[in-house]
C-alpha cells in the first residue's frame, strides 16, 4: 500500500491527540513513539529513549537527555500498543 493510501488515524494520550498514521513523522523508525510501541511489543521494560537518525543509528538519546514532550511521546507509544494494537512478540 502506498504511503498516500494509508487512512489517517489518531490516538489520544493524556489529552494530546497524536496522528499515528503509518509513515508520518510521529511513527518514524527510531522516534520516541516508535521506541515506546516497540518496547511494549517486545515486552521490554519501559525505558524512555529514541534514536534521532533511525533505530540503532547515530547516538541513542536516553531519558536524562529527553524533553518532557519526548518522554510523553514515548509513553504514548507504549500505551498505543497496550490499548489499541495489543500486538506482542511471540517467543
Amino acid at each position: 500500500m502506498a504511503e498516500s493510501e494509508w487512512e489517517t488515524e489518531y490516538f489520544e494520550y493524556r489529552g494530546i491527540i497524536y496522528d499515528v498514521t503509518h509513515g508520518n513523522y510521529l511513527t518514524r523508525h527510531g522516534g520516541p513513539f516508535d521506541r515506546g510501541s516497540a518496547d511494549s511489543y517486545y515486552r521490554r521494560p519501559t525505558e524512555p529513549h529514541y534514536w534521532p537518525e533511525g533505530t540503532y543509528k547515530g547516538e541513542k538519546v536516553t531519558q536524562d537527555k529527553m524533553t518532557e514532550e519526548e518522554i510523553v511521546e514515548y509513553n504514548a507509544g507504549v500505551d498505543y500498543n497496550e490499548t489499541v494494537i495489543q500486538d506482542y512478540k511471540v517467543w
